[in-house]
């Protein structure tokens, strides 16, 4: 079969366009998740290694300035600007109607360090001192604070992981200047993300919920950002390699590797399913077990063409998704277990099947780019080290240059 090529000169022109200009019409309803798009725009153009050659200094302090407008005065950061009063008109009566928001917070740090910035005017310590208002008595955080200090909002896995990111980067290395600023219950939150994992060892965004592959990246995410991964007594045994907590995660992220695309037409897939189901039905009516599991239909081996291409589900009996091959990689990349899949058949169905002709990916084959599966494409092939993308770490989900700008920070540098 013919080599499938990145084409990362389309991506760069696909990556300035949503940067520089007007994002189409379907991204109105996510308004007041500029933020979150705002990290696609400009992380992707890191990625590609772009951002000081294609955009202007100018620019690039332009971004900044955006981000610190979206900065709360009680710290944390909100989602967009829309919801921003003033500060002459904020008072604490009022200001729950514009609250820090968790996510929007994690990705505000994260941009800035990618464009340069030394977070020098981050509230760092009002920030520190909000998050632990952020967690719930189970260990789970919330993503906003609401009228009389109530926390509102989701309280699954992915705020878990926003907030035990967000403290990663503000608490550093060197935490004597926050004496006196209450930590977060570190040892709750490990527990609550623990008690997530399901009985076939993939993570859920609850305990007895429905294992996720997005979930399940967002777990051991928290837990790389608390430092349960390095070696050690705090290590837990979902971690721990031989532990069946353990074997059974990994075994869970490595089947998500399908061949399952689901290229058909769907209408007419979804029908002939239908049709088959119905006749079936009648076919087996007043048989006994037996006879009806003679009935049953012969379902094709996989040929050796179809197993050229194999991306990633989220959850058992689903077709591949763009985004899947990022969430799974990048945990079996966390975990010391990339190896594990088969990158090969994962770069033929990204290139192949869902990087598209203008550039950027499609959720799944034939669809239009849209910045979250495009940037989510391109990070699972830097795992994988395709020409022409930088090195990129999981966690984070920036670049390594990203990584070494947290760690000149002064909280961040080793004391002498």
């Amino acid at each position: 079969m013919s080599e499938v090529l990145f084409t990362k000169e389309r991506h760069i022109k696909y990556f300035l366009r949503c940067l520089k200009t007007f994002l189409p019409g379907p991204y109105t309803s996510n308004d007041s998740n500029r933020m979150l798009l705002a990290f696609f725009a400009v992380a992707g153009v890191d990625l590609l290694d772009s951002l000081q050659s294609k955009t202007t200094t100018e620019e690039r302090e332009g971004y900044i300035e955006w981000i610190y407008h979206c900065q709360v005065p009680s710290g944390g950061f909100r989602g967009f600007t829309g919801t921003d009063f003033g500060t002459e008109r904020r008072n604490t009566d009022n200001e729950a109607w514009d609250p820090a928001n968790v996510p929007s917070t994690f990705f505000a740090l994260v941009i800035l360090l990618i464009l340069g910035d030394d977070l020098s005017r981050v509230k760092r310590m009002e920030c520190l001192q909000w998050l632990p208002q952020m967690q719930r008595q189970n260990g789970s955080f919330g993503e906003v604070l609401g009228p009389e200090n109530k926390i509102e909002g989701g309280g699954d896995l992915r705020f878990c992981c926003f907030a035990a990111g967000t403290r990663y980067i503000l608490r550093g290395r060197d935490t004597d200047g926050l004496n006196g600023i209450q930590d977060i219950d570190v040892e709750k939150l490990v527990v609550f993300i623990e008690s997530c994992q399901t009985y076939d060892g993939g993570m859920a965004e609850g305990p007895y919920c429905e294992s996720h592959s997005g979930h399940t990246y967002c777990a051991i995410g928290a837990l790389t950002f608390l430092d349960r991964l390095s070696d050690g007594s705090k290590r837990p045994s979902l971690l721990s390699p031989g532990s069946k907590r353990y074997e059974s995660l990994v075994r869970w992220l490595v089947a998500r590797q399908t061949t399952e695309l689901g290229d058909e037409d769907e209408d007419e897939a979804d029908e002939s399913i239908d049709n088959e189901t119905r006749d079936l039905t009648r076919a087996v009516e007043g048989l006994s077990v037996e006879e009806k599991i003679d009935k049953l239909l012969y379902l094709q081996p996989p040929t050796a063409e179809s197993l050229q291409w194999a991306g990633f589900n989220g959850r058992c009996n689903k077709y591949a998704d763009t985004c899947y091959s990022f969430w799974n990689t990048a945990t079996l990349a966390m975990l010391g277990r990339l190896s594990l899949v088969d990158a090969v058949a994962n770069r033929r169905y990204l290139l192949g099947r869902t990087q598209h002709l203008v550039g950027g990916f499609g959720k799944g084959v034939g669809e239009p780019p849209d910045l979250l599966h495009s940037y989510f494409g391109m990070v699972s092939l830097a795992f994988q080290g395709e020409h022409g993308l930088d090195s990129i770490d999981p966690a984070l989900c920036a670049t390594d240059r990203t990584v070494q700008n947290l760690h000149s920070l002064p909280w961040w540098r080793e004391r002498d």
